[in-house]
């Protein structure tokens, strides 16, 4: 497995990029408008002829240690003994996303299938029933993780690309295939829950409308205080915590939007009624132990005998406009975790995927750093 990385900005590539047929996938997650209009999309196909070129919007590129915006972060990926396959759909040619999940992972072979990585609009689809129905198709015991594309902390449109397919509403699956592919994936949040547990009194799908049989909007703006004037993008900084009460579990879920009108809150996954929801906050120093926790997770599960080549971040925005400045000191964490051999890329996000701490089946998570680590045996 050979690693080699780049990035895009200011209209030129920090350094010449090959011209390699042996590349078999490239991670390439940033801004539109480069991929699109200035031609770094179609350079990078230029250059890796053989590779799938996957990656969407963001809401911050991640390489290394550093973080950067309006770029496009790239990483060329040579795997030796491991096949990959991408499969594509656009949300808009199926009546539901049910049939577009369920579609999408009916496209890739189950056979020798041991990992599969998703990447997904951030603003159109509900990222609970995508997991789910992924979950639901794919053979017990692959590997599910990914995440949702990002629009800064903007909210207006994200897209995903695979080769020259570009877009919004379109979803992603990237197979990864026989015994020689070591894949382990981590994700922890470090945000607390504070004030009263609220019962879901009313609510559909990913839209809440009333706690405790009481406005959801009404309630959350008055704890809100003078935050409240900048929603939906202060949202970002007061996610809620959702428990099943069945089995205890518990997911953060980051508001994407409100509608005045129906006094409602949108979520990037779902909420749902008889459930129980208590607001969270979080400090810097609980953020940056949830990074190392994530990586530690991640690490531990798969490679007791393996070191890391490759670790994917998706970490979200809601962690970049806490930590604000310090935000590179979660990535720091990480990178103390890992062989200095390790390479980092990634993206901030409108929602994560990876197993959940109690059921490790995957889940969308939101305000967590999602860690995938690849290398081959």
């Amino acid at each position: 497995m050979k690693v080699n990385q780049y990035h895009f900005s200011e209209n030129r590539w920090n350094k010449e990029l090959p011209t390699d047929d042996a590349v078999t996938l490239v991670f390439a997650f940033g801004c539109r408008k480069l991929m699109k209009h200035q031609g770094a999309l179609k350079q990078l196909g230029e250059s890796f002829p053989n590779a799938h070129i996957i990656g969407c919007t963001t809401s911050g590129e991640i390489t290394g240690t550093d973080i950067l915006d309006d770029s496009v972060v790239a990483t060329a990926i040579e795997f030796e003994r491991t096949k990959v396959d991408v499969q594509s759909i656009n949300l808009k040619d199926y009546k539901d996303l049910n049939e577009a999940a369920q579609s999408l992972a009916n496209k890739l072979s189950v056979d020798d299938l041991k990992s599969v990585l998703i990447l997904s609009d951030g603003q159109l689809v509900n990222g609970t029933t995508l997991v789910a129905e992924m979950t639901k198709s794919l053979p017990e015991g692959v590997l599910i993780t990914g995440g949702l594309a990002g629009d800064k902390d903007e909210f207006n449109e994200t897209e995903v690309w695979h080769n020259g397919d570009i877009g919004p509403g379109r979803i992603l699956a990237c197979g990864f295939y026989g015994n020689d592919i070591v894949v382990g994936s981590g994700s922890y949040s470090g945000w607390k829950s504070f004030g009263p547990e609220r019962l879901i009194t009313k609510a559909s799908g990913n839209l809440l409308y009333e706690l405790d049989g009481q406005s959801a909007l009404a309630l959350y703006k008055q704890y809100l205080g003078d935050y409240a004037e900048q929603l939906p993008a202060s949202a970002l900084r007061f996610p809620l915590s959702v428990r099943n009460p069945e089995t205890n579990e518990t997911l953060i879920r980051t508001i994407l939007n409100i509608d005045e009108g129906e006094q409602s809150l949108t979520f990037a996954g779902d909420v749902p009624e008889g459930s129980y929801a208590q607001l969270m906050r979080a400090n810097i120093d609980n953020l940056i132990d949830g990074a190392q926790e994530a990586a530690q997770k991640a690490l531990q599960d798969a490679f007791a005998n393996n070191e890391p080549e490759f670790g994917l971040l998706i970490s979200c925005v809601g962690r970049r406009l806490v930590l604000q400045q310090e935000t590179e000191y979660e990535l720091e964490s990480i990178e103390e975790m890992i062989p200095k051999t390790c390479k980092l890329a990634g993206f901030y996000s409108y929602g994560e995927i990876s197993p959940t701490q109690q059921s490790r089946k995957s889940a969308l998570h939101n305000q967590t750093m999602t860690i995938t680590f690849f290398s081959e045996s």
